[in-house]
């Protein structure tokens, strides 16, 4: 499959360019903390947004490469609403070829990780577009895309770690390790039984932090993202285990997929038909621009 082709061609891309990343860069910016008031739902060509000539999506801001928070809009970023910054990354990217094929402008609410599915359910976003999984337990409060990106599951490290030349998840013995909370990624943590599993943390801008002053062994994360960390932090690397080895994952946890509020078919109809039209070709092209234009940590 094409998609199984982007993993290799982004692994090939990340190991040959020297690039950057971060869930921020430091500057000023009044983000908002908890979810918005839910705004009166608009009409724009048939389809219910909630204002009228926008496509308002949900995320952190802060998972490179699928999203990030600048303070410009080059690279074809998005604004955030109620802020002076914007975001970018590859679900950005996504979602503004998805805005453009429904006549829409993007913009993003940017909200912490739990208050994402409830953006959408209460009105405050249209879709969530931030490297969600659709899980059976998301599926009960949100419906779902198709997916737009196909991951696999990696432990972060650090390169002088004992832990970066560990081969099966038993090789984990002892070592501290977490993921973000709520997140499959968290489930499969406890998949790695001989190592000792910490409490998860709130985002992978803290687990990269955790790592980095020992605080933890190892983390969690999507290959994509351990590309990032990589390539972003100095003495970085990850372990990816082989297919004997791998973390089992469920086929919805590994997609990517918009979550849309529940009885809002037209919206669903309208993003699937978008996403169809972009080509396997042009994600694996948005996913290595992502890489190489993500921030300085």
């Amino acid at each position: 499959m094409k998609l199984k082709k982007l993993m290799a061609t982004v692994l090939t891309l990340a190991l040959a360019v020297s690039v950057t990343a971060c869930g921020g860069n430091g500057a000023s910016e009044s983000s908002a903390t908890s979810e918005p008031a839910a705004s009166t739902a608009a009409t724009d060509g048939g389809l219910q947004t909630v204002e009228k000539g926008k496509l308002t999506i949900a995320m952190e801001a802060q998972y490179p490469p699928f999203n990030w928070t600048q303070v410009d809009d080059s690279n074809n970023a998005a604004p955030i609403k109620g802020t002076n910054t914007f975001a970018n990354g590859y679900d950005i990217q996504m979602a503004q070829l998805v805005a453009k094929e429904l006549g829409l402008e993007l913009q993003v609410v940017k909200l912490p990780w739990d208050s994402l599915s409830p953006a959408v359910q209460s009105g405050t976003a249209d879709l969530v577009m931030a490297g969600m999984s659709p899980t059976a337990e998301r599926r009960k409060t949100v419906n779902f895309s198709d997916p737009y990106y196909l991951s696999q599951l990696v432990v972060v490290v650090k390169e002088d770690s004992p832990y970066a030349q560990a081969k099966t998840k038993e090789d984990f013995k002892d070592a501290k390790v977490t993921a973000q909370v709520n997140t499959f990624h968290a489930t499969a943590l406890k998949q790695l039984t001989a190592a000792k599993i910490q409490d998860p943390m709130k985002d992978f801008s803290t687990m990269r932090e955790a790592l980095k002053s020992g605080i933890i062994d190892g983390y969690v994360s999507e290959k994509v993202e351990g590309l990032s960390a990589q390539n972003a932090i100095k003495g970085f690397t990850f372990v990816e285990f082989d297919e004997a080895n791998a973390f089992e994952t469920d086929p919805n946890d590994v997609a990517i997929a918009a979550a849309v509020k529940k009885g809002n078919d037209a919206l669903m109809e309208a993003v699937n038909n978008a996403l169809k039209k972009i080509s396997d070709e042009d994600r694996e092209a948005l996913m290595e621009k992502a890489i190489k234009e993500q921030p300085a940590a």
